[in-house]
This record gives C-alpha cells, sequence and structure tokens, in this order.
C-alpha cells in the first residue's frame, strides 16, 4: 500500500536502494531491483505516486494526466508488454482501441493512422497512390533505425571497462539515423511535402518538429503505435497501484508527500537523502527519476556538481517544450456522445510544421502549430462502472513557459486574475476547436480546467515546465554522460532524460538502470519470465 510520509509510515530499519521521484523510470526500476531481493524506497514529493501516469479527480471526474495511449502491448511477446507484465505480475491490463489510432487533421484533410504494418502502409497509399515506393522506404527505414537502437541504450549499462572496449562500436550505426533532423531523412525519399507533414503528424509525442528533432526520436514513436495504441483499463492509476503490489510484496515501500531536499554526499559517494524535514534516509544506492536537470541542479549540493563538472554538462542539452491542457468534464456517457477512441492530431495547413511552430512562438495569438484530443472515457472500458453518465476529453497544446513566467513564484491556484484569463483565453480557443470537430458536446460541458508549465512544475517538479525532460534533437543523442551511472559513486539516472520521452522509454530506462546496478542481463530475464 502506498503510505504518506506525513501519516507516520511503517518503514523497515535498512533498505538497500533509495529512489527519487515515482513516475515510470522510478517505479520500473523499483520494481526490477525488488524482484532482484533488495528493499526498495521510493520517495515522491506530490500527494500521489506515478509522475505522468497519475490521475487527478475533481468535480465528480477523473482525468489521467500523462498517459493518452500505449502501443506495443497486444502483442504478447513485445519487450513493452513483457516489462509491463514483469513488474506488475501481470495485473496491468489494457484496452485496444481500435483499428484507428490516431486521426491526423491538416485544414479540412483527414488521414487515418490504421494499426498494423501492412495496413499502415497500404492506407497511406490510398492517400498518396504516387508515393508507393517512398512509403515502402519509409517503414523500411523506421525499422532498420529501431534495429540500431536496441544496442545503443544497451551499451549506457555498460561497465566502465566494456563501455570503453565495445561500446563505440554499439553506438555508432544509432549515429548513422541519430545525427540527422527527420526533416533530413524523409526529405531524401520524397519530396512531397504534404506526405512528410503527414508521417509527422506525430511530433507533439516528443515535442519537437521535424527539422529540428532526431530521426531515431521520431522513429520510436512511429515504430511504437505501427501495432495499433492501448489504454490501461481502470485508469492509468493501475500502473502506479499495479506496481505497489510488487514493491509491497518484496519489503519496500513507496512514500508520497516526502520531499526530498538534498542528496547526501560523503567523499565522492551518495549515501542518502535529507528531506524537507531535516530527516536523513541512508542506504547503498541512491537513483534520482527525477530528470537530470532537477538532480544536478537542485538535489546535488553546488559545491559536488561543481566538482563534479556536472552543470557545465547541463549546458550541452536543452529542456523539452512546456504545454497546456485543457480538463474536460462532460455530461452523457462516452456512447452517448458519440465519443472516438482514436486520437485527433490537428494543424493548420498553410505552413509545415516547423514553419507554424516558429510563427506561434512569436505571436501565441497566431493558430496553435498543434492541438491533440484525447477521449480517456472512452478508450477506458471500466470508465461507466466508475463515471456512469459522464465523460471526459484532454486537448493539448504547445505553449511557451515564458508567458507564464512573471507568476513563477506564486502559489498554485492563487496566481490572480491576469493568469486566469490568459487561462480562459487559451481554454475557449481549444474549446472552439473541439467543437468544429465534434459539434454533438457542445452544450454538455459541465467542468473545464487548463494546466500551464506552472502547473507541471508545481506536480512534476520541471522547473520550466518541460513535458518530455530534455528535447530530441541530434545533438541529445551525442551526451553520453545521459546513461545511469553518474560521476558520482553510488548515485545513478533513470527515466526518459537516458533514453527518450514517452512512458514506454521511461519504462525501459528502468531496464538499463537495474541492468547497470546489478550487473544483469535485466532484458534476458524479463523476456524469459
Amino acid at each position: 500500500m502506498i503510505q504518506s510520509y506525513k501519516k507516520n509510515p511503517t518503514l523497515i530499519k535498512n533498505y538497500d536502494t533509495i529512489i527519487i521521484g515515482s513516475g515510470m523510470g522510478s517505479l520500473t526500476t523499483a520494481a526490477i531491483l525488488a524482484k532482484e531481493g533488495q528493499k526498495v524506497l521510493v520517495l515522491e514529493r506530490h500527494y500521489t505516486a506515478g509522475g505522468f501516469t497519475h490521475v487527478f479527480k475533481r468535480k465528480g471526474f477523473e482525468w489521467d494526466v500523462g498517459i493518452h495511449y500505449i502501443g506495443e502491448v497486444q502483442r504478447p511477446t513485445s519487450v513493452i508488454k513483457k516489462l509491463f507484465d514483469y513488474i506488475s505480475d501481470s495485473k496491468l491490463q489494457w484496452s485496444d482501441m481500435g483499428e484507428v489510432y490516431d486521426k491526423i487533421i491538416i485544414g479540412d484533410k483527414e488521414y487515418d493512422f490504421v494499426k498494423g504494418t501492412q495496413n499502415f502502409k497500404n492506407k497511406l497509399i490510398e492517400y498518396f497512390p504516387d508515393e508507393k515506393l517512398a512509403i515502402e522506404n519509409y517503414v523500411e527505414l523506421v525499422f532498420k533505425t529501431i534495429k540500431t537502437s536496441q544496442k545503443f541504450y544497451i551499451s549506457k549499462a555498460l561497465p566502465s571497462i566494456l563501455n570503453f572496449l565495445i561500446g563505440k562500436k554499439m553506438r555508432t550505426p544509432f549515429y548513422n539515423y541519430s545525427d540527422k533532423t527527420t526533416y533530413e531523412v524523409l526529405k531524401s525519399i520524397t519530396d512531397n511535402e504534404e506526405l512528410i507533414k503527414v508521417l509527422t503528424g506525430q511530433y507533439g509525442d516528443y515535442g519537437l518538429p521535424p527539422k529540428k528533432s532526431s530521426f531515431v526520436m521520431h522513429a520510436a514513436v512511429a515504430r511504437h503505435y505501427f501495432g495499433g495504441g492501448s489504454f490501461p483499463i481502470g485508469g492509468s492509476s493501475q500502473i502506479a497501484k499495479t506496481i505497489d503490489s510488487v514493491i509491497e510484496k518484496a519489503g519496500g515501500t513507496i512514500l508520497i508527500s516526502a520531499d526530498v531536499q538534498e542528496v547526501i554526499i560523503s567523499n565522492k559517494t551518495a549515501t542518502g537523502v535529507k528531506m524537507s524535514d531535516g530527516k536523513i534516509f541512508s542506504a547503498k544506492k541512491i537513483i534520482s527519476g527525477t530528470g537530470i536537470m532537477t538532480t544536478y541542479n537542485k538535489l546535488i549540493p553546488s559545491s559536488i556538481a561543481n566538482k563534479f563538472n556536472l552543470k557545465n554538462q547541463l549546458q550541452k542539452v536543452n529542456r523539452s517544450v512546456s504545454h497546456a491542457c485543457l480538463y474536460i468534464g462532460l455530461n452523457g456517457s462516452p456512447e452517448e456522445l458519440k465519443l472516438p477512441k482514436t486520437n485527433y492530431w490537428i494543424y493548420p495547413s498553410d505552413l509545415d510544421h516547423d514553419e507554424s511552430v516558429d510563427r506561434y512562438l512569436k505571436n501565441i495569438d497566431h493558430k496553435f502549430p498543434v492541438v491533440y484530443i484525447s477521449f480517456p472515457s472512452a478508450k477506458d472500458p471500466d470508465w461507466n462502472n466508475r463515471y456512469p453518465g459522464k465523460s471526459t476529453i484532454d486537448i493539448i497544446t504547445l505553449v511557451p513557459y515564458e508567458i507564464f513566467e512573471p507568476w513563477a513564484g506564486s502559489k498554485w491556484m492563487k496566481r490572480g486574475e491576469d493568469y486566469t484569463n490568459i487561462k480562459e483565453k487559451i481554454s475557449q480557443r481549444l474549446l472552439k476547436i473541439l467543437y468544429d470537430k465534434l459539434p454533438q458536446v457542445k452544450g454538455t460541458v459541465s467542468h473545464y480546467e487548463l494546466s500551464t508549465p506552472l502547473t507541471t512544475k508545481h506536480f512534476i517538479n520541471y522547473d520550466k515546465g518541460e513535458i518530455y525532460g530534455l528535447d530530441h534533437s541530434p545533438k541529445r543523442f551525442r551526451q553520453e554522460f545521459l546513461k545511469p551511472k553518474t560521476p558520482i559513486k553510488n548515485l545513478f539516472l533513470t527515466g526518459q532524460d537516458i533514453v527518450t520521452a514517452g512512458v514506454a522509454a521511461a519504462l525501459f530506462s528502468g531496464v538499463i538502470t537495474s541492468a547497470a546496478i546489478t550487473g544483469k542481463n535485466i532484458i534476458k530475464k524479463v523476456m524469459n519470465s
């Protein structure tokens, strides 16, 4: 049972490993280490566990914050399905979203992404009959890229001597794709700008448009969904709940409302953590899943960070984009309101993705460069059992942190009228887009509220409200310090910063962090379980 730090929790005397944060990377690492016999303590500053996989409830509704769909969990032999089963003892269940998982809408044109690799190709060829060869080449390139990525990420867990001997050889094929932008690669196989725009219609899943993003990031997302999309039955809160039982069974503990102030470092070795109330927990290993920016800037004492040159490393990477999400509660069941399971990706037709972003960043009153609409209540077959006669919709768009920075020092829910007015303006713009696409829901909205980058900062502790940790430019994948092992002895990292964006990537980060700590072939153990 997940316990509160503030309510006299039941703790054991000695833990082997302390993990800071309870996002997907942290929970995965904790569950794997627990199964390896370690006593694990997970410390989460938020009032609920799960990071971006948590839910919140308001006005009789429930919203999933970061889980909108997951790929590969319907195929029993996939690494992702095996991993989820391993860390939840197969208690986490998934619902298939159906044939069409994403709908790319550009102006008044719609393009369906359908599950099944061959189906995906066939559908695109229907839309672009003259681009058959380009579409086939594209899918082949995606698979080739993913094949190179496996050894690249495994190399991050290698001991220093093995990394010296074979690490470069494992990484080099990956760099052939990671060094190129998504647009560069796609432009090499087609001159059809509309096709490129459609193929990159999921760029919101990692935040960077095609001329700035590394192709390996694009390929990872595209490949992830070729088999379709799924949603956790019972909502994304089931992820933390099912993993918690695995950790608890092994003698581990998840504490919420547990604010870590500092990693304690003695003789160049991490030995424990100091809580905001001064209490100290000690352990043989300390793992941070809070993101490398937060870890090095906030959790490591400045004198130590400077000694190990940690902050200079941070100068080599950039934070990812920030976002706003409109959470909407509606009267009427998903069936009554005819809500689809399919996600909508909505783009302006007059410019390419990069140009749309640039125009918007200069003046946010211009068209949103991307609007993503998800229908979680329609995706979850258990929803009607929990919330009969109700539905929810999430709408996400990019927003620059700088717009909200003047209120950075203010308290959540108490930021004043001007802040509220900006939120309301964005909310109404997003509602207008929703009503345009689904006119039947107009008049059924019971409640809505907008999260901003400051909301993300408040709950997730990302300073600039970045949703994907570090951005996924070609430069990012050349940074060899983005790996589990840090220069500080017994201090490790997990989470999306050491792999890539998204829940599946954070899931895999738990594997490589666990492998780096234990020296074992964790992925082999998972696949054979």
